[in-house]
């Protein structure tokens, strides 16, 4: 198992520091500020720049740093004797995809430092890291609570970062349930696919993270060191997640419920319409039978002279007919279609 990861202190204790050597066009993005004796660093979208100086500086062990690296690392914790590793997944609006996607967050957290590498920009770790870096009181009473509390912080503000993210989804679902009854299903099927997807794809992201929860309750007090009884506050982190699941299952529910409405009424226009064209066919069948048998070119009775006898030609055209129809209607019978 891998020793207490080495630290080069910052040159002061409570100062703010940023790598010197950003100048340089392979330097590693990393940025750090520091209080209380405790360190937080951020890599945003760590490389291989960033992986060799994490390699030079900590003695993290090699799989963590593979994982790292890794493009489709699910959520998990890892146990050292002085170290916790720890993946935790956020839903990320890419706008380019116009789609929710996982954005990860990979922590390192120790008695004195915590090391964050988000695979992108994601918005509660940029806001928490600026602000902390702008405001001293902040930083000071985040950072003296120990980095445990620290990584709660982080953890919970992730989460929370999720709730913005449901209601607008909650509005979106209002907004559907409204217009499916003005008039505009057919426009709706698209709009109600678009959602479902949203949700899906929204717990795709949180179903994976539960048993990690879980996990993280039991290590917490081993691994992190703090003053501070932590067990309330990653409790809090727990209720926030299955408060989440909670909304998930429930828009799940309403969605669905939504899209059956949809197809009802759909249905209920098909129907309609198949009822206008019934009755159209209905009223033209008698006139289209008797332009069709006074219009065939044999002969009528009382229509020509007598002895030509051409008439009896009509009556075998009209019992094949009768033939027909009985045949027709026996069948239909038969398969139970009448």
């Amino acid at each position: 198992m891998p020793n207490l990861p080495r630290l080069r202190r910052a040159r002061g204790t409570d100062s703010l520091s940023r790598d010197s050597a950003d100048a340089e066009v392979h330097a590693p993005r990393v940025e750090e500020i520091s209080a209380s004796g405790l360190r937080w660093i951020n890599i945003e979208s760590p490389g291989a720049e960033e992986r060799t100086w994490l390699e030079e500086n900590f003695e993290f062990h090699a799989l963590d740093i593979e994982d790292v690296l890794s493009r489709n690392q699910r959520p998990k914790i890892d146990e050292y004797p002085d170290y916790l590793f720890l993946v935790v997944h956020v839903p990320v609006f890419d706008r380019n995809a116009k789609r929710l996607v996982a954005g990860e967050i990979d922590i390192f957290v120790g008695p004195d430092f915590m090391v964050t590498l988000p695979n992108q920009g994601i918005p509660p770790v940029e806001y928490l890291f600026e602000r902390c870096r702008a405001d001293d009181t902040l930083r000071h009473k985040l950072f003296a609570r120990g980095s445990g509390y620290l990584m709660y912080r982080l953890v919970d503000d992730s989460f929370d970062y999720c709730f913005p993210m449901l209601r607008k989804i909650g509005n979106k679902l209002d907004a559907l349930e409204e217009e499916i009854f003005e008039g505009r299903s057919e426009e709706l099927v698209r709009d109600l696919s678009n959602a479902k997807q949203e949700i899906i794809n929204f717990r795709k992201v949180i179903r994976p993270q539960r048993p990690v929860l879980r996990d993280l309750e039991n290590v917490k007090s081993r691994y992190l060191a703090s003053d501070l009884d932590l067990e309330i506050y990653f409790d809090d982190i727990v209720d926030a997640h299955e408060r989440i699941w909670d909304m998930l299952e429930n828009y799940k529910e309403i969605v669905v419920a939504l899209e059956e409405t949809n197809e009802s009424i759909l249905s209920h226009k098909v129907n309609d319409i198949l009822r206008v064209l019934t009755s159209i066919s209905v009223i033209v069948l008698p006139l289209t039978l008797i332009a069709s048998i006074f219009g065939m070119n044999v002969g009528l009775p009382g229509g020509g002279d007598p002895s030509s006898g051409t008439s009896s030609q009509f009556y075998v055209v009209v019992g094949v007919m009768v033939a027909l129809l009985l045949g027709m209607v026996a069948y239909f019978r038969k398969r139970r279609w009448l």
